[in-house]
């Protein structure tokens, strides 16, 4: 009689042994591991000392601490879980796209993945922009000749430089402000001492905009970011109407309710034809009266008289006012320059995580760096600003450049990190433009750059992944933007998508010198050796410096790695023909996404700044150079 087949022996002998362990774990889990309650309750019963066990552990259960009703929930990447349904992506958001760099504001911004979040590769999770507080100024021109006219276009842009730079939304008002305040008609009828009367003005055009703070134009803050006074400023909550002692009318805060009493307590007073000034105008109960102010420098007349005769002399007399006037916008500059070098005094790191074959990749952080830490151009060398008599001046001190390995989170250290696409990295360190997924996996390391940056910062145990919160934070959070600035490796050759010499202006609040000294000579009074910046000291001992030939060399990666780049976006857009440099940029990208997820959220984060200034001067565009009373103007020629 033949035998029945048996199915197994179709099987080979491993997969034998694993369909038969399959089956008896499976006859188990069925047959004897499912049991009512009430078998198991007699099961406890029959074994010694069971009721006693079963109770002593309730009891232990009970004990055990009770997990946060809040805690939070942990959103796992839609790949760990398979059987879970698709999701749509987020909307996008406005004004959150400029040139190849695309965001989305979230509070969970510092999660490792931003695609967690957005559910889209191309897109960086960033934080929500924090709410600039109003400061306004009120101008109106007494310039008579040309020198007069620009000198005051000049130091206005410095005035707004400054404050933008601190975080603050800097708006110019003008007398089209004042006269649209309901209490305008009331001042039109008072005879006026000129003083007061422009006085008066300011507070009509401060009152119709309200709550916030008022500034002279030649009252710039000059003081580390988180300086109590300038963190007060920018919260934008003012209990009372505040003036600072020494300052005069440089600086004064308060909140709409507030602004309107004073205003039509001065109105009422019997002095106000006599006075030239808000104070003198109201009761001493209306101010409260702050005596700190060492933030804000006030180039007021009194200041400059007493400090700076080289430009008094010269404002004296009517044939060189025009020429005084014009050194005033030289000299602030120089002194917010200045100020910046003295904050930080521990100098200026350039970041090299990676010493080999990546000279090229750094030099325009190191230009930026020279720029920064010259002397600036002054009309009075050794001067200090006037908050800060006791300044270091940039001629008898030197600002150190650094080239360090790691990143140092040192407060009186300023960092410039330039971070590059893994694609670049990989061609840089290994001469290779065209890395197929063998030579990827197998003679490249994984995030090589988040890796060796973080090392001396978070220790050798951590994760990749794990290092991106502290890296999101150092790069975007309020104490971390103030001291660092940071750089894709690949600057694209638009001007739209770079970060430009003007950028960088607004970025630290003083206009840098636009070339480095490379030959000591200097065209101000300073003294050439000493405007000179020392050259860059590295720490990696790596020995002679490479040659011409080999920066060549780099040269040529770099822009070939960004040209690729480039045509690997064009493939994503749906353009033809590169179709084999997109292939290869995503094999790079998943291999190393640590370092790709740092890339897009600095480009992300540039970006960002750029579209936030842009638009904001959008909207002030319309309010230069418009009416017969001939308000300021942006761009001077």
């Amino acid at each position: 009689m033949p035998r029945a087949p048996n199915p197994c022996t179709y099987l080979p002998r491993r997969l034998q042994i694993v369909a038969s362990l399959t089956a008896f774990v499976l006859f188990c889990i069925l047959f004897l591991g499912s049991s009512g309650t009430a078998d198991s309750d007699s099961y406890i019963n029959n074994v010694p000392y069971g009721p006693q066990i079963q109770q002593g552990a309730h009891q232990v259960v009970d004990h055990l601490p009770k997990l946060p009703k809040d805690l939070p929930h942990v959103n796992a990447p839609q790949w760990l879980n398979p059987f879970r349904g698709p999701a749509h992506k987020p909307p996008e958001q406005a004004n959150s796209s400029s040139g190849e760099a695309r965001w989305y504001t979230d509070f969970k911004w510092r999660n490792p993945f931003s695609s967690d979040t957005t559910l889209d590769e191309e897109r960086a999770v960033l934080p929500p922009l924090a709410e600039r507080a109003a400061i306004y100024t009120y101008f109106e021109s007494t310039g008579k000749d040309e020198k007069s006219k620009t000198a005051e276009q000049q130091l206005l842009q410095i005035w707004r430089r400054a404050w933008w730079a601190q975080g603050f939304r800097p708006v110019v008002l003008g007398k089209p402000e004042a006269m649209n305040n309901p209490l305008f008609r009331a001042v039109q009828g008072l005879e006026l001492e000129p003083e007061m009367d422009k006085e008066m003005m300011r507070w009509l055009a401060w009152g119709n905009m309200g709550t916030g703070v008022l500034s002279n134009w030649l009252a710039v803050p000059m003081a580390a970011h988180d300086d109590a006074l300038l963190a007060f400023l920018r919260r934008g909550e003012y209990p009372s109407l505040t003036r600072y002692e020494g300052l005069d009318n440089g600086l004064f805060v308060g909140n709409r309710e507030d602004i309107d009493k004073a205003i039509k307590q001065a109105i009422a007073s019997p002095a106000m034809k006599r006075v030239k000034s808000m104070a003198e105008a109201v009761t001493a109960e209306t101010f409260t009266v702050d005596p700190e102010h060492s933030a804000i420098a006030f180039y007021s007349t009194s200041t400059i008289t007493g400090k700076y005769n080289l430009i008094r002399n010269k404002l004296d007399k009517p044939s060189t006012a025009g020429e005084g006037l014009a050194m005033l916008p030289t000299l602030i500059n120089s002194h917010l320059h200045m100020t910046w070098q003295n904050i930080f005094s521990s100098g200026i790191a350039v970041l090299k995580p990676l010493p080999e074959h990546t000279t090229t990749l750094i030099e325009p952080a190191i230009d930026i760096a020279r720029n920064l830490s010259q002397c600036p151009d002054t009309p009075i060398p050794a001067s200090c600003p006037p908050n800060r008599p006791r300044c270091k001046p940039c001629v008898s001190s030197q600002m150190l450049i650094t080239v360090p390995p790691v990143f140092r989170n040192t407060s009186t250290l300023f960092t410039i990190a330039t971070v590059p696409h893994p694609y670049t990295l990989t061609s840089l360190l290994h001469s290779r433009l065209e890395p197929n997924a063998k030579f990827i996996r197998r003679e490249t390391d994984r995030d090589s750059w988040v890796l060796a940056a973080t090392k001396e910062l978070l220790g050798t145990g951590l994760s990749s992944f794990s290092r991106l919160p502290a890296l999101k934070d150092i790069i975007a959070s309020e104490y971390g933007s103030a001291r660092t600035l940071w750089l894709v490796g690949e600057m694209p050759p638009s001007r739209e998508s770079e970060m430009d010499l003007e950028g960088l202006d607004w970025h630290f609040g003083f206009t840098l010198p636009r070339s480095p000294m490379s030959d000591g000579k200097s065209e101000t009074p300073v003294p050439g050796p000493e405007r000179r910046p020392p050259p860059p000291k590295s720490e990696f001992g790596e020995g002679p410096p490479l040659s011409e030939q080999e920066l060549s060399h780099e040269r040529s990666l770099l822009e070939q790695a960004k040209m690729v780049l480039r045509r690997s976006t064009g493939s994503r857009k749906g353009k033809t023909g590169a179709k084999s440099f997109a292939f290869m940029r995503e094999v790079v990208e998943a291999w190393s996404l640590a370092d790709t997820e740092c890339w897009k959220f600095v480009r992300a984060w540039e970006a960002r700044r750029r579209v936030e200034r842009r638009g904001w001067e959008g909207e002030e565009e319309r309010f230069q150079g418009k009416g017969m009373f001939g308000r300021w103007i942006d761009k001077v020629t």
